[in-house]
């Protein structure tokens, strides 16, 4: 059976609380109540061809397909995905099987949310953002932010060269702006910050983006609700920790595994145990004013996801530098 119809009648399954593994509650579109988690899902796009060539193939559609079922069992408040969510943006063939998954999700009242990659904008951008604006209407191509249970997520695009001056500036603006509102916002308690690209990563295949350390992380350091930063772009999951914050690259979503510089190679000091790429995606529960981060990792078998990694991040003030 092709890909996308196993993931649509897993969906399926799902959605009408069939699967003998679905909670009671997952009822789909019945107003049944959901989990008060937060999930994030990066780089779900089917590699290229030239990728599968150089990376070699892992089951990558099947990684997804399991991923996003398992996500749509588990039934979160919102999904949130950082970019590049299809091979080639401008393709519409490339739309269909995420267009349908996600009007799956929706169907069964999980919100998605989600921004851009570079994939999305890959040699015919306006036609890919026109393409991903279709599925996604109240995306803002600057940046924009949702806010669920205390906690807000602010998606920002990290493709700074799709960008004008112009465009940039009200990025910053709207930035700063935002950050600040929140920061004295008595109903905010801890603020989450996303992008594609990853500010650090010992990716052997992609570079970490100077643009994001030098745009988009400074704000986050200032600001003490800011809590987690949550990027892409290099498929494996990594771990950071600079100036007291935390910083999770979470780009195991299905594309071409990457592998990593490890020991003296490495440029980055990643705190993940395990240094080998992983398919997952990863949930957020806030529990006061801390955050509980948990990394989903699909098993070497495919048979299931399980808990591979687990995070508490609490306000720097309270855990030094």
């Amino acid at each position: 059976m092709p890909g996308h119809l196993r993931l649509g009648a897993a969906l399926v399954f799902f959605a009408c609380g069939l699967c003998p593994e679905a909670p009671a509650q997952a009822t789909g579109a019945t107003g049944s109540p959901k989990s008060s988690h937060l999930a994030f899902i990066s780089d779900t796009q089917t590699p290229l061809w030239l990728e599968a060539l150089v990376l070699g193939g892992h089951r990558n559609e099947d990684a997804t397909d399991t991923l996003l079922a398992h996500i749509m069992r588990t039934r979160p408040a919102s999904l949130f995905m950082l970019g590049d969510l299809v091979s080639f943006g401008a393709y519409t063939g490339s739309w269909n099987k995420m267009e349908q998954d996600i009007q799956a999700l929706r169907k069964a009242q999980i919100p998605v949310h989600a921004l851009l990659g570079n994939h999305e904008l890959m040699i015919y951008p306006r036609t890919g953002e026109r393409f991903f604006r279709d599925v996604f209407p109240a995306h803002v191509r600057t940046g924009y932010s949702v806010s669920v249970d205390s906690v807000a997520v602010l998606l920002l695009n990290s493709n700074i060269d799709n960008l004008d001056e112009i465009e940039q500036q009200i990025q910053q603006q709207w930035y700063s702006r935002t950050l600040d509102s929140l920061e004295h916002d008595p109903g905010t308690v801890c603020i989450v910050v996303c992008c594609h690209h990853s500010p650090f990563t010992n990716s052997t295949v992609v570079t970490a983006s100077e643009p994001v350390r030098q745009r988009i992380v400074p704000p986050f350091i200032r600001t003490a609700k800011c809590l987690l930063f949550l990027s892409g772009h290099a498929h494996a999951f990594e771990h950071f920790r600079e100036q007291g914050k935390n910083f999770l690259v979470i780009g195991g979503g299905g594309g071409s595994r990457h592998l990593l510089l490890t020991g003296t190679e490495a440029i980055w000091t990643d705190r993940a145990p395990e240094k080998k790429p992983l398919f997952h995606y990863v949930t957020v529960v806030r529990h006061g004013i801390s955050l509980r981060v948990t990394v989903h990792g699909l098993r070497t078998d495919f048979h299931g996801v399980e808990e591979t990694y687990v995070l508490e991040v609490l306000p720097s003030q309270f855990i030094g530098n």
